[in-house]
């Protein structure tokens, strides 16, 4: 049994860190050096896709794919969710408006997300506590979109993985790593 989740979220938020912390194979992944005001933020920027792969028991392979965070790339957004099962939406907190990347990434992946699971996982809450959780619950209440949110470090395997268990026990309570 094959599965395909997709990691999207702005730049920064740690699609390309999470995926590498929890794939078993090497990762593969389209950086480029940044030239607009994502230079600012880091130098190198996702343009195309990162894909790496995880082992569930039972020979069951999850195949991971991050959207590049940049808005111009978003035509790749709609191929990559194309059989996908779930989405794992990466906020850093230590942006100027994560609220408002919240609503962005949950507007732009609606249609995407009434088909199948979304959980959402709030990195850099270390670097900046506020919004806390509770904002991030409200906003979601707002919007009227039902979704798990943790705060996690994209750079901790354990964080990551309880991302996934969160989201494949929302689609499927059987599903084990």
């Amino acid at each position: 049994m094959e599965h395909k989740i997709i990691f999207t979220g702005p730049v920064g938020a740690g699609k390309t860190t999470a995926i590498g912390v929890i794939s078993d194979i090497p990762v593969v992944s389209t950086e480029a050096a940044a030239t607009d005001d994502t230079a600012l933020r880091k130098a190198n920027t996702t343009v195309a896709m990162d894909y790496g792969v995880l082992h569930l028991d039972g020979g069951a392979k999850v195949h991971l794919y991050g959207t590049p965070g940049q808005e111009r790339f978003s035509f790749m957004w709609d191929i990559l969710t194309v059989g996908g099962i779930g989405l794992v939406l990466l906020i850093d907190n230590g942006r100027d408006d994560p609220l408002a990347d919240l609503e962005f990434y949950l507007k732009a992946f609606a249609g995407f997300i009434a088909k199948n699971g979304v959980v959402i996982g709030v990195t850099r809450m270390d670097a900046r506590p506020r919004p806390g959780l509770y904002s991030f619950h409200t906003r979601l209440a707002e919007l009227q979109v039902q979704a798990p949110v943790f705060e996690v470090d994209a750079r901790s395997r354990g964080d990551i993985k309880l991302l996934l268990q969160a989201l494949l026990a929302t689609l499927d309570p059987g599903v084990r790593r």
